[in-house]
């Protein structure tokens, strides 16, 4: 709180403080007509409300100013129920009359006593709260835990990959996942940006270059990994300087559940310690998956190495469609790497099938070239990296089996690479982590079915990626962790809210959607009451270089049978996470096609182009692209 809300030095602290420590509070003046009748109503309900006169405290003048800024200029007497303002005793009448005063005041004595009860439990551990990884989630969580004065410990360990690369606190997000895939993904776009500044009359000295040729400069791959690298490193510095400065103990160890308020921690050297909390949240994420074939552990990499890789990964071979798949074949095409994807099935399984395909396009039409439907059968190592001179990279022999498909048999095709990188799914850390001592449940794949974020176990929680159903998307982890700690520590009945979750797929053409994917909609609406707008749409910035005009697309799937109500919305083109989070708020807010349409574009933009759709898909082709 600033010190403007509190309108005198500890003035705001003292209410705040009182409210918390009483489940019915008065505060009002002790000649007041409204404050003597709120403490009579209370008493007629049954129940004795603690009553602070202003005209009785220290600072009185201050303490009304805080008030009427804490809680906007209400008048005198102010009721707290439950740390529920009641602002008027016109209202408290209306609860006495309408039988609901009583049942109110019972339930705030009732949470106060339960309080009680929860602070003389927690005296009997060492911690209120330990929190098991150290990712987005399990940070988020134990910040907003101690921030309502609570004791937290948290640990964090991570295993090397089978190629040996291990990381600093912060989870996969900060680590090996969103954070270095986005910056790579703009080094990629870098070199498609140098293309189009030619035309845009930089750098032009002589003759122009042909169209699919950039500028003759040179990319440095351990130039781009020391950088991001740099910045990494950083985040893990102030991860750790945060839990020291926030008094929250943080330890560097594989934590081990040994019963519902035990977990044993084993640093990489000496004895485990035994920890003991009040409440325990499982927060470790997950890990990649390799597929059960010869030399994949062995040889192959997957996302948990290849921020970090020292030297140019040479020739890749993607195996897997799924976006961390696709978002790292894209970034390595941009950078100029020979890339082949080995799809077996659909690209972006979970996401709108359209729009996936149309990404698949635009890609291969970019320098990926895709093997599909394939799965690999065998990695062999045929030549070991040398340094030199001149150094000379691995080369992998991979096999790969073209599944039948449209008339064709099956074949199988012998090729080398350099680098075979898998991306083919996530497991859960959940195996070796002792839940089942504490009776944990957990489904056949090791992710834990919650209710709320709460396991089976009462005092068992878990959030982020190993929790059954839910998005395995840092925002979703972050806001989770914080809602739990403010139900746990500060009687907040709010819960996280899981749909409606937008997310943005980092390919070289980025694609953000909010709600459900058209076929989604179709199976629990009805194909009758879908509506799909959609429209290809041509940045004006493109205008210039003469990009494509039929790679961004637009689409909004509305459930006509609800007012039109848009419950999909789905964006391909550049900048696609900056242009579908405001969507996001919307849809949230139940936006229908109708508001849509009613909106306002910001011009001259890609994103105004959704307050104009006017062709349903289905009625006819696509129309040409709408522009500036």
């Amino acid at each position: 709180m600033s010190e403007e809300e509190q309108g005198a030095p500890g003035a705001g602290g003292l209410i705040t403080g009182f409210i918390n420590d009483f489940p019915i509070v008065v505060f009002g003046v002790s000649t007041d007509e409204d404050t003597k009748q709120a403490i009579q109503l209370i008493k007629d309900a049954g129940f004795e409300a603690t009553t602070w006169k202003i005209e009785s405290l220290p600072n009185p003048d201050g303490v009304t100013e805080a008030l009427g800024l804490m809680f906007r200029n209400l008048s005198l007497p102010l009721v707290f129920i439950g740390r529920q303002v009641v602002d008027s005793v016109s209202k408290l009448k209306v609860l006495s009359a309408g039988g609901k005063l009583a049942g109110m005041c019972k339930a705030a004595v009732e949470a106060q006593d339960a309080d009680r009860k929860a602070q003389e439990e927690r005296l009997q551990y060492q911690y209120d709260l330990l929190v098991v990884g150290g990712g987005s989630g399990g940070l988020a969580l134990a910040k907003e835990a101690q921030r309502l004065g609570q004791r937290v410990c948290m640990l964090d360990f991570v295993e090397p990959s089978p190629q040996g690369t291990r990381w600093g606190l912060g989870g996969t997000c900060v680590n090996v996942g969103c954070i270095p895939k986005k910056l790579m993904h703009q080094a990629a776009l870098l070199r498609q940006s140098m293309k189009d500044a030619y035309k845009y009359g930089w750098g032009v000295e002589g003759p122009l270059p042909p169209d699919d040729e950039a500028p003759s400069v040179k990319h440095s791959w351990p130039a781009m990994v020391a950088a991001v690298g740099d910045h990494i490193g950083s985040l893990n510095w102030g991860y750790r300087k945060e839990m020291r400065e926030k008094g929250i103990k943080y330890i560097n160890a594989k934590g081990t559940i040994v019963d519902a308020h035990t977990v044993s921690a084993q640093k990489s050297f000496g004895s485990p310690e035994s920890l003991t909390a009040a409440h325990i949240c499982v927060a470790v994420g997950g890990r990649p998956r390799y597929p059960d074939i010869p030399g994949a552990r062995l040889y192959g990499h997957t996302s948990d190495d290849i921020f970090s890789m020292s030297t140019n990964p040479g020739k890749v071979l993607v195996v897997g469609a799924s976006y961390v798949a696709l978002e790292c074949a894209g970034f390595l095409a941009g950078l100029g790497i020979d890339v082949t994807c080995c799809v077996r099935s659909i690209l972006l399984r979970g996401f709108d099938q359209d729009m996936a395909e149309r990404i698949g396009k635009y890609m291969e039409s970019h320098g990926v070239k895709f093997l599909r439907p394939s799965v690999p059968e065998s990695v062999e190592l045929i030549q070991e990296a040398t340094e030199g001179p001149p150094p000379s990279p691995r080369v992998l022999r991979v096999k790969i089996k073209m599944l039948a498909s449209g008339g064709q048999p099956e074949s199988v095709i012998d090729d080398t690479f350099n680098t075979v990188l898998f991306a083919v799914g996530r497991d859960p850390l959940t195996k070796d982590l002792g839940l089942e001592k504490a009776g944990v449940n957990m489904n056949t794949k090791g992710f834990i079915p919650v209710q709320n974020e709460q396991t089976n176990i009462h005092n068992i929680y878990a959030i982020g990626d190993v929790v059954e159903g839910k998005p395995e998307l840092t925002p979703v982890a972050i806001r989770a962790g914080q809602l739990l700690a403010q139900r746990l520590y500060h009687r907040s009945e709010i819960q996280c809210d899981y749909i409606n979750v937008a997310t943005t797929v980092f390919t070289p053409l980025e694609y953000g959607c909010c709600g459900y994917t058209e076929e989604e909609a179709v199976a629990k609406f009805g194909v009758q009451n879908i509506q799909s707008y959609t429209q290809y749409v041509m940045p004006l910035e493109w205008t210039i270089p003469k990009r494509e005009t039929d790679a961004c697309y637009c689409k909004v799937v509305c459930n006509y049978s609800d007012q039109n109500r848009v419950v999909g919305l789905h964006f391909l083109g550049p900048n696609a996470g900056e242009v579908i989070q405001g969507f996001a708020v919307a849809m949230k807010c139940g936006m229908t096609k109708e508001q849509l349409d009613h909106s306002i574009g910001i011009h001259p933009t890609v994103a105004e182009i959704f307050t104009s759709m006017k062709l349903l898909k289905g009625t006819g082709p696509d129309g040409p692209a709408a522009g500036c």
